[in-house]
């Protein structure tokens, strides 16, 4: 078996003998850490690699640390914020017109890349995307008057939400023709640190739908559907698990009871991430990291179901030794 066909059988929910693990950097973190990673975990034929442009600075970084899930861009999306009507910034109206938009990448020479590395390092390719609907709604007027538009302008908010909700798929429609994409991540950022970040019946009403066309789209196209929301999500999580979620990002401990949730919804749910990076990581010692993350991969990968990670990309409030801490611990595990 290869790591791809691990992540596969964690996502079946079935006992494996190795844990796959994906730990990810944020950008400033690969900067302050990624050469000593590279130089620590030495890989020749990654090193090759990279000298040759076949891949980033990124994915030999975590080819390096020996990930089992490996991230390729698709071309995307995004706000031409040079050119947002100054409507937008007005809080007490709804704008009269929807934001002009910008598209970037070229699709072609991601489908060659993710070819490239899933054939030769035998790794599981997501697709992070990180951009659902929600979340680009309130980068347009400010996350506190979207959610005043929810409740004051609901015409407006939902018109917005299906545009966002249309651009995606279009582009969707060709990503999922790529076929060395595995999975395929949208991310919004629905909890706070205590609950939702607005009612259960609105996330139901304005948000749900337009997860559920983008999610059915990626099952049918035979990709696995992955979300990231950070924060307390408890009171969706049945719809979640209704609507086919087959991993569930970055899974925070200060947030959410981790065996709650694998008590609850490790039937249906692989879970990626949980080992604090509010706590232990940045505050521990290397041996209460290396303590902690064996209790969380203990607890969540029974029966499969888990992918080892923090529970956010690391960053440099987290030491050096203590992140080594935690790859090192994920490696002897997987």
């Amino acid at each position: 078996m290869n790591k791809r066909d691990y992540v596969k059988q964690a996502l079946r929910h079935e006992k494996t003998d190795k844990v796959p693990y994906c730990i990810e950097l944020t950008g400033e973190a690969s900067e302050a850490y990624g050469d000593q990673l590279m130089q620590d975990y030495y890989n020749a034929e990654v090193q090759e690699d990279y000298k040759n442009g076949r891949i980033t600075r990124d994915q030999a970084i975590a080819l390096s640390i020996g990930n089992y899930m490996i991230s390729v861009p698709t071309a995307w999306w995004g706000w031409d914020y040079d050119h947002m009507p100054e409507s937008y910034k007005n809080p007490d109206e709804a704008p009269a017109e929807m934001p002009p938009i910008v598209r970037s990448g070229d699709q072609e020479a991601f489908t060659r890349q993710a070819q490239y590395i899933q054939e030769k390092y035998g790794v599981y390719i997501g697709c992070l995307i990180y951009g659902s609907h929600w979340e680009k709604a309130y980068f347009t007027r400010g996350i506190e008057n979207f959610l005043a538009d929810i409740a004051g302008f609901p015409e407006f908010a939902q018109e917005l939400l299906d545009f966002i909700i249309a651009h995606n798929m279009e582009m969707l429609q060709d990503t999922v023709k790529c076929p060395y994409y595995d999975g395929i991540l949208l991310g919004s950022d629905w909890g706070t640190q205590n609950d939702l970040i607005m009612s259960p019946n609105a996330w139901r009403t304005m948000i749900k739908k337009g997860e559920k066309v983008q999610y059915d789209l990626i099952h049918s196209a035979g990709k696995d559907v992955m979300v990231h929301s950070c924060g307390c999500i408890l009171r969706v999580m049945e719809d979640l698990v209704e609507l086919g979620v087959d991993i569930l990002n970055p899974v925070q401990p200060e947030c959410m009871d981790l065996k709650f949730l694998k008590d609850n919804y490790g039937k249906y749910l692989t879970f990626w991430g949980g080992i604090s990076t509010q706590g232990v990581l940045p505050f521990g010692t290397p041996a209460e990291v290396e303590a902690e993350a064996q209790r969380v991969i203990d607890l969540m990968s029974e029966n499969g179901g888990y992918i080892t990670c923090s529970s956010q990309g690391i960053q440099t409030d987290v030491p050096y030794e203590n992140l080594k801490a935690l790859i090192d611990t994920a490696r002897k595990n997987g």
